[in-house]
């Protein structure tokens, strides 16, 4: 190896003939200009593999969004089962269309099918729905009052129409007849006598007034958020009759031969 300012000869000899069989002249510049190239290499090649490799995902910031990424892929493959659903359940309805098990004209199309076994729920009451209404308003049912009206007629029989909180009496002087009671949602309505429905009437704000007689005595309810029985329906006392929202108060309004009667007195809140 010579050494000539800065500049090195590195020459490989021959052990037999000490000839020289090969040389590499280097300098200074030339080696500092390799370890440059050889670190642009390096980083070239690390770039390259964080951009085109899963080894990214073990850098900070990328975990984030690989989250992200199996989120959206995971809803992906949700939407694709209920898809898959749905081309079996046309297929099924092809292949019976096929073979001749129902009708072309009984088949709904699949955008409607979910819709219309929903209204068919709704509508058709069996003997499990009827069985559960009857065990519901059983439990519903409180125990008989009998007491003195005040208009001084016969003793009457009612029935709390709905557990709850009187928030406003009755003032006949300023031309308020109906008691207003706060209860709770999904609170029962529940006739306060033996009678027949002679109104259910919906009203504008989505509520309905529902108007129970029994000979000359007339109840009114108002501001009921859901009626279970229709109109001309006969009910015994005590049997739900609507629904309370929780949102809307409702107003007992008693009268007797066409004499105003105070809820307040002849019922015990």
């Amino acid at each position: 190896m010579k050494n000539n300012w800065h500049k090195y000869r590195l020459a490989m000899l021959d052990d037999i003939t000490l000839r020289e069989v090969f040389h590499i002249r280097v300098s200074l510049m030339g080696a500092i200009s390799f370890l440059f190239v050889l670190f642009i290499a390096i980083i070239l090649l690390l770039s390259v593999l964080i951009v085109y490799t899963p080894l990214r995902n073990v850098l900070p910031g990328y975990s984030a969004s690989l989250r992200q990424q199996l989120t959206q892929e995971s809803a992906r493959v949700d939407s694709l089962q209920h898809s898959l659903t749905i081309q079996r359940q046309y297929l099924d309805v092809i292949k019976q269309l096929t073979a001749g098990d129902i009708q072309k004209d009984s088949v709904h199309s699949l955008d409607s099918l979910e819709l219309v076994e929903r209204t068919q729920i709704l509508e058709q009451r069996n003997e499990a729905t009827d069985a559960f209404m009857a065990q519901y308003e059983q439990k519903e049912r409180d125990r008989l009052l009998l007491f003195d009206n005040t208009a001084n007629h016969a003793i009457k029989q009612l029935y709390r129409p709905l557990r709850g909180a009187v928030i406003q009496p009755a003032r006949p002087g300023i031309h308020l007849y109906g008691v207003t009671v706060r209860a709770a949602k999904n609170e029962n309505v529940m006739a306060v006598m033996r009678g027949t429905l002679l109104s259910v009437e919906r009203l504008a704000d989505n509520t309905f007034t529902i108007v129970l007689q029994n000979g000359t005595y007339i109840t009114f309810y108002r501001h009921v958020a859901a009626a279970l029985k229709p109109q001309g329906e006969k009910v015994e006392r005590g049997e739900t009759i609507g629904m309370v929202d929780g949102e809307h108060d409702v107003v007992i309004e008693m009268w007797d031969d066409g004499k105003f009667v105070n809820p307040e007195e002849v019922i015990i809140w």
